[in-house]
């Protein structure tokens, strides 16, 4: 049984969905879950910066926030069930190039050192840059014509 794919803009109906996913994740875990608000999500559509979400099968499996003022990846979350199954790059390159076509000439985020996600962005051609505290930054540049 294939399973179907479908990848679009996120919408408030699937803001339960996203948190459950964010919360579900065994690295980059929240210390304090109470710091990310579900009115953090719903700016993060459209006023903030713009959302995403796949789907397998019409189930939400992962989400990727653009933060449209500091040019980064506020978020990126894909759910452990459905992990390795390039859901993330997918994710990903909507978030960066929704923020290249704003005009932004290199995107930057923060993960935790040593994790999945701290070597997925390496593998993606980000470059890691110095971190503050215990987290590791990224950069991407605007790719050249």
């Amino acid at each position: 049984m294939s399973e179907r794919l479908v990848l679009r803009r996120a919408r408030s109906a699937d803001i339960p969905a996203m948190s459950a996913i964010r919360l579900s994740v065994t690295e980059n875990v929240l210390s304090d879950p109470t710091r990310v608000t579900l009115q953090m999500y719903e700016d993060y559509l459209d006023r903030d910066g713009r959302g995403w979400v796949a789907e397998m099968d019409g189930e939400i499996a992962g989400f990727s926030y653009a933060d449209r003022h500091e040019a980064s990846i506020w978020a990126l979350f894909i759910s452990p069930r459905y992990e390795g199954r390039g859901l993330g790059k997918a994710l990903l390159h909507l978030a960066t190039s929704w923020l290249f076509e704003l005009g932004h000439p290199r995107i930057a985020l923060g993960t935790t050192p040593g994790t999945r996600a701290d070597r997925f962005y390496a593998a993606q051609g980000w470059t890691r840059t110095a971190g503050a505290g215990r987290e590791v930054c990224f950069v991407l540049e605007r790719p050249r014509p």
